[in-house]
């Protein structure tokens, strides 16, 4: 996803993947979690500063990283709260607490007091994913640092709540409840193409979010499958294709080189938009644009150009609305015109500049575009993809997040997630894989044009039918 997905009720919530998959502010509440949450008791008004071995020694411990030593800071604190205004500076950067001033951020905290660690999902060096439980309710927190060491991002969010429908009448329920326009693809993918088994609406191009990240890394493997680019190959960071969170290398010092591998892996797993820029800048623009129409696109023209998330940022916050419409009002010569006069010479926005976007802004025009059945076959064509030889990463990449799906390992042996948001847009695909060798794709597209969705109710609803609508596609 990459909107600006601050993660609070009522404003967009997740930092689902955002499209722009949430800015480095992003902080999620669960419901559920905070309920579980809130029997712990409460602590003592003035406590101590926190230690790391002040707190009960959790069940998993973080990684010995910058990342891992503030989630294991983190941890300890959330037995000492309030902390003071001058403990919270030490250890959140300033853009953060530009957005969550310390009184907001004690509070915030105050609803998950008791998290425990269940295990590490995701652990680079600025970057921990960890799975979660507080009371009854599991979760999982992500936590981002810059390059002081200090914590830029933060997210609590819930995994699957509530019961798995057990019927595809149960699923289509689930997801009609989420937001006034729906979309959703089961469909068996076992045999390299799309088998629909059942969907809604599923032909109709939506807004995706950082979904669209998976064109990029089809057009990236078409690359590497053709000797252009090496996965050892090295790119460097540099200001011109920084771009705005979620993700570790906008912040990252200009001019430091990170290997073709790495960079796909961040936009991925972290869904990294500045790694996303620099694979569109390393394959060219053209490629990409090739990709939409090699995995089998109905409507490839919709994102024609195919823009780089720094050139989203700019038209959704950069004199917002004027230069976005003269953009949608465009033809496609003119659009790519003003993109290299105009857009690409802008400065990117400023993080605090997402403050505002807090509702959708023109989502059935300016953002990437796909079907439930695009993003099926864009995943038929990573699958067989990833089986070529030197492409297996192609697979790990995308296995390394399952945004909280959990299926049960006993019946399913890996699972593929890409998903997507910015106010009013949320987007969640899968593919699963059998321990039988069967493969089935479940992608759910939901959209409000109108306001943004509330992803704390959303996100463990779409979970749940998502769960259950592999269950009832495996049967099938």
């Amino acid at each position: 996803m990459f909107g600006p997905g601050i993660r609070r009720r009522g404003a967009r919530g997740r930092l689902a993947k955002p499209f722009l998959a949430a800015p480095v502010l992003a902080v999620v509440l669960a419901v559920l979690l905070a309920a579980a949450a809130c029997s712990s008791p409460r602590p003592p008004a003035h406590p101590a500063a926190p230690t790391a071995g002040a707190s009960t020694r959790p069940a998993v411990a973080p990684p010995a990283t910058p990342a891992g030593a503030q989630l294991r800071w983190l941890m300890a604190a959330l037995g000492h709260l309030p902390l003071s205004d001058a403990l919270v500076r030490s250890h959140f950067d300033a853009a953060y607490l530009d957005q969550f001033s310390p009184p907001v951020l004690n509070q915030i905290l105050q609803a998950v007091i008791g998290l425990k660690l269940l295990s590490i999902r995701v652990s680079q060096p600025s970057t921990v994913v960890a799975s979660i439980a507080a009371g009854g309710a599991r979760g999982e927190v992500w936590l981002a640092v810059d390059g002081q060491g200090l914590i830029s991002w933060l997210r609590i969010s819930p995994v699957t709540a509530g019961p798995t429908p057990a019927t595809w009448a149960g699923v289509d329920g689930i997801l009609r409840q989420v937001a006034p326009q729906v979309r959703l693809l089961a469909a068996d993918v076992s045999h390299g193409s799309c088998q629909p088994v059942h969907s809604i609406d599923p032909d109709t191009a939506a807004p995706l979010g950082s979904a669209f990240k998976l064109y990029v890394l089809d057009a990236l493997a078409d690359a590497l499958a053709a000797g252009k680019v090496r996965w050892d190959q090295l790119l460097t960071v540099t200001p011109q294709v920084k771009g705005l969170p979620p993700g570790e290398l906008q912040i990252a010092p200009d001019s430091t080189q990170v290997s073709v591998q790495d960079t796909a892996a961040k936009m991925i797993s972290l869904s990294d938009n500045t790694a996303a820029d620099m694979l569109i800048n390393l394959v060219g623009r053209s490629a990409v644009e090739a990709a939409l129409t090699d995995t089998g696109m109905i409507s490839p023209a919709m994102n024609l150009p195919f823009l780089t998330t720094r050139e989203i940022f700019v038209l959704k916050l950069d004199q917002w609305p004027s230069l976005a419409r003269r953009y949608i009002a465009a033809d496609e010569p003119s659009r790519r015109a003003l993109l290299s006069s105009t857009i690409d010479r802008a400065p990117l926005p400023t993080v605090a500049s997402t403050g505002s976007w807090i509702t959708p802004r023109d989502i059935d025009r300016l953002e990437y575009f796909a079907s439930a059945s695009d993003i099926c076959r864009a995943y038929a064509s990573l699958a067989a993809l990833a089986r070529q030889p030197g492409l297996s990463p192609v697979s790990q990449m995308l296995s390394v997040n399952d945004d909280g799906l959990q299926l049960d390992p006993a019946t399913w042996q890996t699972t593929w997630f890409k998903g997507g948001s910015e106010p009013g847009v949320l987007t969640l695909a899968y593919l699963a894989t059998t321990r039988t060798g069967k493969s089935y794709v479940v992608t759910v597209l939901a959209e409000d044009p109108s306001r943004p969705l509330d992803e704390a109710v959303a996100i463990p609803a779409i979970l749940s039918a998502v769960k259950g609508a592999f269950t009832l596609v495996a049967r099938s």
